[in-house]
């Protein structure tokens, strides 16, 4: 190959020649950003990127895959009454009832009905094994329930208002009621037995949720005040003051130890982050509506809140960039009631609009491998 404006080739140059001409090449490459002698019209820049495997964007459908009706569904911002069993089944609390809906099969069954004792339903909650649900109720009292046996095996009293919160650790299970105690009682011993009262609340106890490792209970009640508890004392070891409305909207990280999101009602509408290693406040987002849930997703650093006044809407969030990946609306009505699958990837909610709608807004993270299951949602659900 012969080099402009000489008859010598490229083999006949010096050492220091070659040099100095490949050097000038390579700076025309850094200066132009590209090669003098390409004969594309793409720049080195542009050509790389393209080249760059692109990243796949992750869609969330605006509608819902799925709509049941669930007529009584109370528009009670204070009541939890839909929870998803690990064994996917779903139990709603409907008028004096608590209804069963499987997600393999799609058939519903009732649990219990308390309309002879002139009751309702006012809260429910599944054990970890999805063997057991609670039933929280207007009159105070709670019962537990054998679902594969479909029989009642446990009447716990001593709340003198309505549950409107229950929770499960192992087979300790804590309610919360009106009354303003937290109650824990262990539900496998007779009913003469030893109970811890927690009392810090002023007002009604609407929110209750054990951090993953079960050594934390957090509590959130009508006084717009958020407490944390441990299992060796009966007074709270933290107390946040910080939002203005009711606290219902409770949600333990499962990926970063220690961190707790609230959410704030009406007057207050704010979503706040916690430290609870340290005690310290963290984020604060306005989200310009009543914050009804929280869950956090399974698999990756995220998490969907759902709303009521005014806009009824359910959003998901990136963390700890606070962004919006998604706003999802439909519900007519308050969405005062959520609970997140068994396999982590789609939420149900329900409003006082009457219906439950099924929602995918979470997906698995792709390094996981995903295991072939009984409790595979949408391999059942269509």
């Amino acid at each position: 190959m012969k080099t402009q404006g000489t008859g010598r080739t490229w083999e006949t140059l010096t050492r220091s020649q070659r040099f100095s001409t490949a050097t000038l090449i390579a700076e025309r490459q850094d200066y132009n950003g590209e090669c003098p002698y390409s004969l594309s019209p793409v720049s080195a820049k542009s050509q790389k990127l393209l080249r760059s495997p692109r990243k796949a964007t992750r869609k969330i459908s605006r509608i819902p895959f799925k709509v049941l009706d669930a007529p009584e569904l109370q528009d009670d911002f204070y009541l939890n009454l839909v929870d998803w069993s690990s064994q996917n089944v779903l139990a709603v609390g409907l008028g004096s009832c608590v209804y069963l809906w499987s997600a393999c099969t799609s058939q519903v069954t009732r649990l219990c009905d308390l309309s002879p004792d002139a009751n309702t339903v006012t809260s429910v909650s599944w054990n970890e094994r999805g063997n057991t649900v609670a039933v929280g109720t207007h009159h105070g009292y709670v019962t537990v329930w054998d679902v594969a046996a479909n029989k009642q095996i446990n009447k716990l009293n001593g709340h003198s208002a309505r549950v409107g919160a229950l929770a499960w650790n192992s087979d300790i299970l804590s309610s919360g009621s009106r009354d303003r105690w937290i109650i824990q009682r262990d539900t496998r011993t007779p009913q003469l037995q030893s109970e811890r009262r927690l009392a810090g609340h002023r007002q009604e106890v609407c929110g209750l949720k054990w951090s993953p490792d079960n050594q934390y209970l957090a509590s959130g009640g009508n006084d717009n005040r958020l407490y944390v508890w441990n299992q060796h004392s009966v007074n709270p070891v933290q107390s946040y003051t910080e939002h203005m409305a009711a606290v219902k909207a409770i949600a333990w990280s499962p990926h970063h130890h220690g961190l707790l999101a609230s959410g704030g009602g009406t007057a207050d509408r704010c979503i706040r982050f916690w430290n609870t290693l340290t005690g310290q406040p963290m984020q604060c987002v306005d989200t310009g509506s009543q914050v009804c849930n929280l869950a956090w997703s399974k698999h990756s650093s995220e998490l969907v809140s759902t709303h009521g006044y005014s806009q009824n809407q359910i959003l998901v969030w990136k963390y700890p960039s606070l962004t919006q990946v998604a706003k999802l609306t439909g519900h007519s009505y308050r969405v005062l009631y959520l609970a997140l699958s068994p396999d982590g990837e789609a939420i149900v909610t329900g409003a006082g609009d009457e219906t439950l709608r099924f929602w995918n807004v979470f997906s698995k993270a792709r390094s996981q491998k995903e295991n072939k299951s009984v409790l595979n949602l949408f391999a059942n659900i269509r």
